[in-house]
């Protein structure tokens, strides 16, 4: 039978093991990828916009007609443009020019308006650091205010964890037949990480989850920041106050610099005809750490955060 709208087939995605990455690394165990660069808007984001956009719904903080605006690297906003454009929201797209170009065109293409901001001075293109999210929060806040908007605010709305919590979580367990003992995830609001690791616990106390930092910028780990600035899109803001990580249970920390990541991207996409982003590479290349060091053996869980096609402009296939 056929979905009523778009909205409702957000979620549900497959999942496959990377045996054959695994084995070309030579360890022992086994990784389990949860596609959501399968989502309509093809990333994980999408599970976030329906969520955070349903629950302002049912307890009144958004108005019918009511403007949406929110901060993104391009998924969430990519998200919230389906959701939003199909529940009757106007919505308002705020992001760093730092982001690929792909992602404001997709954006656009979906109906919503898209306002760029420009970098801070010394910032790289394509490379965007927790002070030039800091500039775009800004010019979101100011937005609200304006025009009287509904903030999505997906870095303390609680609908982005419950998401994870209620559906992606879940659904990893049962892909795995119950085996995962680890789950790692590079981090951007945390709500992916936040929401996922408390399903998974509670299916399996002894599971292990790990954070995913990029390599200079690992301040949730407790390390000084060394180098604000790396190509892994979406995350790694170096921003030590994620809302959606309090009381949220942490076993380690891994770090990946954007090389490793990038090369696990294209080994991601040759060898298991998977075709995700950066962070996708990111979370493969840290599951592959840990099979390495203190989890051999082990079943560990990732995302597929995004599709390779939101960054064909940048150096990832370069």
């Amino acid at each position: 039978m056929g979905a009523k709208s778009l909205i409702d087939v957000i979620g549900g995605t497959p999942s496959v093991w990377l045996d054959r990455l695994v084995k070309r690394h030579d360890l022992d165990g086994r990784i389990l990828a949860k596609l959501d660069y399968l989502n309509p808007g093809f990333s994980k984001k999408d599970r976030a916009a329906k969520s955070i956009i349903e629950a302002a719904e049912a307890n009144g903080s958004l108005l019918p007609g009511q403007t949406v605006v929110e901060l993104t690297s391009g998924n969430m906003g990519t998200g919230l443009a389906i959701v939003c454009g199909l529940k009757g929201y106007p919505f308002v797209a705020v992001m760093s020019r730092g982001n690929s170009v792909e992602r404001i065109r997709m954006m656009e293409a979906l109906g919503a308006e898209v306002i760029l901001v420009d970098q801070i001075q010394g910032s790289t293109r394509g490379q965007v650091s927790g002070a030039d999210l800091a500039k775009v929060n800004e010019v979101a806040n100011n937005l609200v205010t304006n025009r009287k908007a509904f903030r999505a605010d997906q870095f303390h709305h609680a609908g982005n964890a419950q998401a994870h919590f209620s559906t992606t979580g879940p659904e990893l367990w049962a892909d795995s037949d119950g085996t995962l003992t680890g789950f790692v995830d590079f981090v951007g609001s945390g709500g992916t990480y936040g929401g996922t690791i408390r399903a998974l616990k509670r299916e399996n106390p002894n599971l292990q989850g790990f954070v995913v930092e990029p390599q200079g910028a690992e301040v949730l780990a407790g390390k000084t920041l060394v180098q604000p600035d790396h190509p892994i899109q979406g995350g790694g803001y170096a921003l030590d106050n994620l809302a959606l990580l309090d009381n949220c249970p942490v076993d380690g920390y891994v770090s990946v610099n954007g090389e490793t990541a990038r090369e696990t991207a294209r080994a991601l996409a040759c060898e298991e005809g998977i075709f995700g982003g950066f962070s996708a590479g990111a979370n493969a290349a840290a599951a592959l750490e840990l099979l390495a060091t203190h989890m051999r053996g082990g079943v560990i869980g990732i995302i597929i955060c995004d599709s390779g096609l939101k960054y064909l402009s940048t150096d990832l296939w370069g």
